[in-house]
């Protein structure tokens, strides 16, 4: 078997340069790895990938903020109705029974890196301006609820559901879209991990302490890598980032 640490390293590092290039959430990345690899039951391994996620996107967020990359006001709007609908899609999940859709941020992280090489996001800041904060609160409250539902109805696809609502609906730039999305994660992700932990209790330490200090690492190298770089170039990368994370949780899922 693989050394615990080297797994959780791997992990923590693969899912921390996600979340801090293009918003990922870490449960896309450590979760499955935790589970395949050392055999974590599922809802622990998740509770450790949204701990994880709480520092690496708030440094993410600081970064992308201090770079004057991040959109506070709209992010809070949208993370009201982010919180409150993660809510209503549990609750309706549970009503519908056998509903699942496993595979869905694999393919997402897939499908999404391809799209940001094929064809990159190159909308500029202006743009956003010419909008009047009505349209813009309504949009924000209205992607998520989207967004929110999702989350809580399948369990899955937070953090590139963000992504692509804010640059393909809400007409943000990268940077400012991967700044925002890291800002509502940091609070979605600590109200996960601490419900996850009231209900499951405390996880593995020596797993969890390993897993946030390589995605905290991760993330703040990425995130200050990000700010510098131009659009294109930046699209490229995420694109080739998205993909091959992508790519690499397929084939665990068609190899176990």
């Amino acid at each position: 078997m693989i050394p615990k640490a080297i797994v959780c390293i791997i992990a923590g590092l693969g899912a921390g340069i996600g979340t801090g290039l293009a918003g990922l959430s870490a449960a896309a990345v450590i979760s499955p790895m935790l589970i395949t690899f050392l055999g974590f039951p599922a809802y622990e391994a998740v509770g450790i990938s949204l701990a994880s996620d709480v520092l690496a996107s708030a440094v993410s967020a600081y970064t992308y903020g201090k770079h004057k990359n991040l959109d506070i006001k709209n992010g809070l709007v949208m993370l009201a109705a982010v919180l409150l609908f993660t809510v209503v899609g549990s609750f309706v999940a549970k009503l519908v029974p056998n509903t699942t859709m496993g595979g869905f941020s694999v393919f997402m992280t897939l499908l999404l890196g391809i799209k940001f090489i094929v064809r990159p996001v190159m909308t500029t800041k202006e743009r956003l301006e010419h909008k009047t904060i009505r349209q813009k609160v309504v949009q924000s409250i209205l992607c998520g609820i989207v967004v929110g539902f999702i989350c809580g109805f399948v369990g899955a696809g937070g953090g590139m559901m963000m992504l692509l609502v804010l640059t393909s609906v809400l007409g943000y730039e990268l940077k400012t879209a991967v700044g925002t999305s890291v800002f509502i994660m940091t609070f979605t992700a600590f109200t996960g991990a601490a419900t996850h932990m009231a209900i499951g209790g405390m996880p593995d330490l020596f797993a969890l302490a390993i897993c946030i200090l390589a995605t905290l690492a991760g993330a703040r190298g990425s995130a200050l890598f990000a700010n510098k770089a131009d659009a294109r170039t930046l699209n490229r990368i995420t694109g080739v980032v998205l993909a091959a994370l992508g790519a690499a949780m397929l084939m665990v899922k068609l190899v176990t």
